[in-house]
């Protein structure tokens, strides 16, 4: 059993204990419904009395949730080859491929990036994130492609995820969105919290969590825009979500997109990771690694009418 201590704020007077839990733990990837079971099976208190789902919070409670530990699943290491950009004691940097899924969750517990990483570096993984996700300390969906850090210990781990904290990691990648915009860069800068009305998804929320991306425009085409984007933060769909959120939802984003497009036979969103910059654990150097654009991107760069 995991315990987890939170102190509401004072904003957070007088909101419902279920809706304050799901803003707070959101990082956690704890779902509302997740946590209103929690609570019915009683194992969320204020001040150590066990409360329902309509408490109302109060700055000065001290709410502690009770989390079971996960069931063990056997999750197996397969020879799946990785493309390795970088390597040490400590690290290595991965370019993950369109399709693959970072850890093991529910309908993929196999094919994995994390059942590829057991293989390749056995028992040297960081175990922080529990038995569904050594070595993880950050993600990218399972249809984008590019960089990510991969930890072989806990202190590389609390390193790399304290600079993700503090917004001190370079993370640039590329993609093609809808439509041509016009400034040659921008910012969006628009708070996200999982969407009201599904929550499946992502959305623009007044009161959500901070969420800012660069834009930064590389070519237009006809119907659509190469471009780069830098993120200041790291939200959970944050390009796909700023991007639909400004009328240019990425190309191949059934979720955040039009439900029809005139290219056929795109495999999800067009997202790239190229570039992940961060200070190096052991040394303090700063350390930054690109992965070139798939074969399939580039191609469909070439393919778009100008």
């Amino acid at each position: 059993m995991k315990k987890i201590v939170f102190e509401p704020d004072e904003e957070f007077n007088n909101q419902r204990i279920d809706k304050y839990l799901s803003a707070a733990m959101e990082s956690m990837d704890y779902s509302r419904s997740y946590i209103q079971k929690l609570i019915k099976d009683n194992l969320v208190t204020v001040s150590d009395t066990v409360v329902k789902a309509n408490y109302k919070v109060s700055c000065g409670d001290i709410v502690c949730v009770n989390v079971p530990d996960p069931k063990v699943l056997d999750v197996k290491p397969e020879d799946i080859p990785l493309d390795i950009i970088y390597e040490d004691e400590d690290l290595l940097i991965v370019n993950k491929p369109k399709g693959m899924v970072v850890h093991p969750a529910n309908g993929h517990y196999s094919g994995t990036l994390v059942n590829a990483l057991l293989f390749h570096c056995k028992d040297n993984l960081s175990e922080i994130n529990g038995v569904l996700r050594p070595g993880i300390v950050h993600r990218i969906d399972m249809d984008t492609t590019g960089t990510l850090i991969i930890c072989k210990n806990n202190a590389t781990h609390n390193s790399i995820a304290e600079q993700l904290k503090v917004h001190s990691i370079t993370r640039r990648y590329r993609g093609i969105v809808h439509g041509v915009i016009k400034d040659d860069e921008l910012t969006v800068d628009a708070p996200i919290a999982r969407s009201k009305n599904d929550r499946k998804k992502m959305a623009i929320v007044p009161g959500g969590r901070e969420a800012v991306t660069h834009v930064k425009v590389l070519k237009r085409f006809k119907q659509y825009t190469y471009a780069e984007f830098e993120l200041e933060t790291g939200r959970t769909h944050q390009i796909r979500v700023h991007m639909a959120s400004i009328h240019h939802p990425l190309l191949g984003d059934a979720v955040y997109g039009p439900a029809k497009c005139s290219i056929k036979n795109l495999q999800g969103q067009t997202l790239h990771a190229m570039t992940i910059g961060f200070n190096h654990p052991r040394t303090g150097k700063y350390m930054e690694f690109s992965a070139d654009l798939p074969d399939y991107f580039e191609k469909l760069l070439k393919s778009l009418p100008e």
